[in-house]
């Protein structure tokens, strides 16, 4: 069955945007070809054939509700998210996050485009959008490392250059290496099991691990055009490092809620550990995105306690994003101004997060089905965590940074609560209430 009057719609990407939009698409009875570059092509963080592939983290975030990851997750699952449930499957221990295993996800979401009979996985690179728009509507999901013919396509028909951000992952290293006579198992505040294996600094080791980070060398950015800008949520270890003694130690290396069971108090910085993979095998330290050469990842990140002997099977890595002036070149249905047969989702637009990219994704796929019916698309009320990430993403902004979810884009409450999670869980009832009335309407 294809589409209303006729046509199909072409979405460009086959990472968590497209795979969500597509298989939403699908259920409704829409055609959709789905084109992936790989393995014709990878992007430089790319490694997979498989679709959905997850990057540079294995966690989805919170799962609590009154948290800003958590809510959003609740949202995307009352607009019938596909890519959930495959998470649901695979999740590893992670305390209150929502972790997976990222190759049984990336399995799973293949798995469920390619026994789609919707949807045609087309395994090309696109190079002009043209042919595809006169076919249809188009999805652009190509996610923020699109680079080549595509961007250049992109930039001319979104009349500007993109704007340009730095991006890293984090190294990851073996069970098997950890040293578990210096790391203890734990939870923060002991939620969920013990999930993460804790490796606790005391004052004199954490500030030789300071000065040895602040004078590691980096990999050169050659490779890289534009300026040096560096997205605030996915921070290098070692640029936050230059930001004061304590940064660490206030972001990433955070002990609190945590104690050691050996002391019997709170280390002075602690650095955790979290799985990688269903069977334990792999550990992902976390907060620790970095573009430190790998000699220098082996000699300072082995100054961790427990890890002087860590063996790094993945070292962390850095790469340029590019995202979209979205104020300026997109309406609020996700359609490029100017052209209302091309849309953009997921990272590309700004949304910054996994779980962000893929609610864009959905959120886009409605937008265009809509469009083919001949009826408008409204987004969600700015109440709930979608909508408040549509409203930033069309706000004018002289400076439209990326924005993952965070309670501070949601409206304030009409009787305001001082107390923290009072409040946070009333602006998530609110949020899904009206989340419940959108999906229904």
């Amino acid at each position: 069955m294809r589409g209303p009057n006729g046509h199909r719609v072409s979405i460009i990407g086959a990472g968590l945007a497209g795979c969500e939009a597509a298989l939403w698409l699908a259920r409704q009875g829409v055609r959709v070809d789905l084109y992936e570059q790989k393995p014709a092509r990878y992007s430089p963080a790319h490694t997979s054939e498989n679709l959905a592939e997850l990057v540079c983290s294995n966690s989805l975030k919170a799962e609590r509700q009154a948290t800003a990851a958590g809510l959003l997750k609740a949202e995307m699952r009352l607009m019938d998210s596909h890519l959930l449930p495959v998470a649901d499957q695979c999740r590893v221990p992670a305390g209150g996050a929502l972790a997976v295993d990222r190759k049984a996800f990336a399995s799973g979401v293949t798995s469920l485009v390619e026994e789609s009979a919707a949807i045609a996985l087309q395994r090309q690179e696109v190079t002009s959008l043209q042919p595809l728009l006169e076919r249809g509507p188009v999805i652009v999901a190509s996610g923020p490392l699109t680079q080549g013919a595509l961007a250049e396509e992109t930039t001319r028909l979104s009349g500007g250059a993109p704007l340009r951000f730095y991006d890293a992952a984090a190294p990851i290293v073996s069970a098997a290496s950890v040293d578990t006579q210096k790391v203890f198992a734990a939870s923060r505040y002991d939620r969920g099991e013990k999930d993460y294996l804790n490796c606790p600094f005391d004052k004199g080791g954490y500030e030789a691990f300071h000065e040895a980070l602040l004078g590691a060398e980096t990999a050169p950015l050659h490779d890289f055009e534009g300026p040096f800008v560096v997205y605030e949520g996915c921070m290098p270890i070692e640029v936050m490092a230059r930001r004061g003694t304590d940064t660490l130690r206030y972001g990433p290396l955070r002990p609190v809620g945590l104690r050691d069971p050996r002391t019997g108090h709170r280390p002075w910085a602690n650095v955790q550990l979290r799985r990688e993979d269903a069977e334990g095998t792999l550990y992902n330290l976390v907060g620790f995105q970095t573009n430190l050469r790998f000699g220098e990842q082996q000699r300072v990140f082995r100054m961790i306690p427990g890890l002087e002997n860590a063996e790094f099977v993945r070292y962390g890595v850095m790469h340029r994003n590019s995202f979209l002036d979205a104020p300026k070149v997109l309406e609020g249905s996700f359609a490029l101004k100017g052209d209302r047969n091309l849309f953009f989702a997921g990272q590309i637009t700004g949304f910054e997060g996994y779980m962000e990219s893929a609610a864009c994704g959905a959120l886009a796929a409605r937008s265009v089905l809509a469009s083919m019916k001949g009826e408008a698309f409204f987004p969600p009320p700015p109440q709930t965590m979608c909508g408040a990430l549509c409203a930033y993403m069309t706000a004018a902004n002289r400076d439209y940074q990326p924005m993952g979810a965070n309670m501070g884009l949601l409206p304030q409450l009409d009787e305001p609560i001082r107390d923290k999670k009072r409040r946070y869980e009333a602006l998530a009832e609110r949020a899904l209430a009206a989340m419940k009335a959108w999906v229904n309407a």
